[in-house]
């Protein structure tokens, strides 16, 4: 059977990029040397901490230069041409570069970096560190416009082998604690560009919702998730079901439209899940996000949030898991977080799982008699 095949290539000031060639790819396997005069790049940015919470904020400044919303003939995330200089020199199915204006990076290792998670969770008065780590953009598609669920099977699969790569290997690298791979999917979400991808966060410390699941996991014991999944899947909120993953609506979602996706097995992030199960999810995925499209006459704006365990702990306990959330909670509506959600934390649903539920497995029901998902070639084979 052809596979998915990794090309390591780097880009002109020396950013690491990578190519990931779909299993049935049409292309060639040379690539384009990336021919722009190399410019420096920004400073590693600095965090500081917040005494009251404890939690670090990145100042990182270089990100106010990104690009917003270009025209597709300048879009920096197609292939170059000529007259479009891009950050990605050749054709390709999926490409991987490292953000040129990163919140956490290009430094993973500074002298004024952390010290540790102790250091870390040492609270005090204007106290700062480097923000090492690494950010990373990743393209789903050479083309100007879509997103994940406008994708092939093929095409899914090979962004899901991307993210068990890449999570693999940023793990590696030292001063990162945890990897987030994410999609921000709409104007209304904020994304400056219309390009069909998504990003990967290497963070140099655990995250607040991560510390956050931590003491909920030593309150309760280390069988929360699998609890959690058999709760779910005996519950009238699963919204779709396969051999490996299941996919439903939370008990206390907050958001309007919201969808957790777990595995029936434990398994700490990407890098540790197997190719059957990469199969099943690369069509599972998609029916899910074309169904969350089919809810109204437009696209839905979402965040696709995969919650990942943190490198060095609690990897027994912590399973790989899907949050996607949309603040869309009507065709023409949008939910804003008001007083209570953004300045206390205390979150007011406005519409019940049970019923939102019924509203994601009808758009799942015409997304798939509309636009039907046929499994991936190695799925199919199997």
């Amino acid at each position: 059977m052809p596979s998915i095949t990794k090309r390591v290539h780097s880009l002109a000031d020396g950013r690491e990029l990578i190519y990931f060639d779909d299993a049935d790819t049409i292309l060639a396997p040379d690539r384009a040397p990336d021919l722009r005069a190399p410019e420096p790049r920004p400073a590693t940015a600095t965090m500081r901490q917040d005494p009251l919470t404890g939690e670090w904020v990145s100042i990182a400044a270089a990100r106010q230069n990104r690009v917003f919303l270009p025209p597709a003939e300048l879009d920096p995330l197609a292939p170059a041409t000529p007259t479009n200089p891009s950050e990605v020199p050749s054709n390709y199915d999926v490409a991987v570069f490292e953000n040129k204006s990163p919140s956490f990076g290009p430094a993973i290792t500074d002298a004024d970096g952390p010290r540790g998670l102790d250091d870390l969770a040492t609270i005090g008065i204007g106290r700062s560190r480097r923000s090492v780590g690494r950010c990373e953009v990743v393209c789903f598609s050479p083309e100007h416009e879509g997103s994940f669920g406008s994708l092939t099977p093929s095409r899914a699969r090979t962004v899901i082998k991307a993210w068990a790569d890449r999570t693999a290997a940023l793990s590696a690298m030292p001063n990162v604690q945890q990897v987030f791979p994410f999609e921000n999917r709409g104007e209304a979400i904020g994304v400056t560009l219309h390009h069909p991808h998504g990003q990967i966060y290497a963070y140099p410390y655990i995250t607040p919702r991560t510390t956050r699941l931590i003491a909920a996991l030593e309150q309760y014991g280390s069988t929360l998730f699998a609890d959690i999944l058999e709760s779910e899947r005996a519950s009238e909120r699963v919204v779709l079901a396969g051999r490996h993953w299941t996919a439903f609506v939370p008990f206390a979602a907050r958001w309007p439209i919201e969808v957790h996706l777990l595995p029936h097995r434990h398994v700490a992030d990407f890098a540790e899940t197997v190719d059957e199960e990469r199969d099943e999810l690369a069509t599972l995925y998609l029916r899910l996000l074309r169904g969350v499209d089919a809810l109204y006459d437009t696209p839905t704006p979402y965040i696709a949030a995969w919650h990942q365990a943190p490198v060095n702990t609690h990897r027994d306990d912590i399973r790989l898991m899907l949050q996607l959330t949309s603040p869309r909670r009507s065709a023409d509506k949008l939910k804003f977080l008001a007083g209570s959600e953004s300045a206390m934390g205390a979150w007011i649903g406005d519409i019940p799982p049970e019923r939102a539920a019924d509203l994601v497995r009808d758009g799942i029901a015409r997304a798939d008699r509309d636009h039907p998902v046929h499994p991936t070639p190695g799925e199919a084979a199997r």
